[in-house]
């Protein structure tokens, strides 16, 4: 391609993905964008600013977060009408994705307005690359932290035989683990912690199995459940001398050693047993 080709940057919005935590994953035609950039649009001028500094990149930076977005709109479209280049970065990760974003985008869809994706990192990418779990997944995002809504949530997810991916806050991850157990009994579990960071971690276990993190965690972790575990020769309910046994057992042991040994015992669902060693202790 011929290179004068190649340096001509259309006027417009660019979507444009940061790394997640490690700065040498930025790709080189998301810094060619961002330095003939007339704004750029972030989240945290802050964060972004180190970013854009380690590679001299000093144009005007406009802050753009989910408490200002639909204030700034209007103002950021007319920048847009007067043919200029806006590029549109989030802290780390593809913009729009669980963040701000998808605003501005469908306004310029609207006006259209001409809106180009510069790829790069993504944590939900990563972290399934690397789950060993199916790669035909869906994306969630955030959760409620409201009791009734999660559990209608929740509820629905459980249904879908695909892997799902999360993003969870650190301070949250005991509590929806909690859930998780409830809901996602019968698979696996993969946690991402500061991925590509110096202190990257990849925690791996079953759902039924997997304890809380006891160590403190800070920003936000990236969380993968795998598709069912399909068990094979399984019963379809549990009889009634079974569920004697269980509740004599559930005076003695946990609920984990209860559900292991029933299920290897009697060839039941492990989520079964479990549900039902929620209601016999309540």
């Amino acid at each position: 391609m011929d290179k004068n080709k190649q340096q001509i940057i259309a006027s417009g919005l660019y979507v444009v993905s940061t790394p997640i935590g490690n700065t040498e994953d930025i790709t080189l035609r998301a810094l060619n964008i961002l330095k003939k950039s007339d704004v750029i649009l972030c989240e945290d001028t802050r964060r972004s600013i180190k970013l854009l500094s380690r590679f001299e990149i000093k144009n005007k930076l406009i802050p753009y977060h989910k408490f200002n977005e639909k204030k700034s709109l209007e103002k950021i479209i007319e920048v847009l009408k007067k043919n200029k280049i806006v590029s549109l970065i989030s802290d780390a990760g593809t913009p729009s994705i669980s963040d701000p974003g998808a605003i501005l985008i469908n306004k310029c869809v609207e006006e259209n307005l001409n809106i180009y994706p510069i790829p790069g990192p993504s944590a939900v990418s990563s972290a399934i690359s690397v789950s060993g779990f199916h790669d035909q997944y869906l994306f969630y995002g955030f959760l409620t932290k409201k009791e009734n809504e999660l559990e209608k949530t929740l509820t629905s997810l459980s249904n879908l035989d695909f892997s799902i991916v999360f993003f969870i806050p650190a301070v949250k991850i005991n509590f929806y683990l909690t859930k998780f157990k409830k809901f996602f009994f019968n698979r696996k579990i993969l946690i991402a912690k500061e991925m590509t960071k110096i202190h990257e971690k990849f925690i791996r276990d079953s759902v039924s199995s997997i304890k809380n993190l006891t160590e403190n965690v800070k920003g936000e972790l990236t969380v993968v459940v795998s598709k069912k575990i399909k068990e094979k020769n399984v019963k379809e309910e549990i009889s009634e001398s079974v569920k004697i046994e269980i509740i004599k057992m559930l005076k003695k042991y946990s609920h984990k050693d209860v559900v292991e040994f029933i299920s290897k015992k009697e060839s039941l669902p492990k989520k079964m047993i479990y549900n039902f060693c929620l209601k016999a202790n309540k």
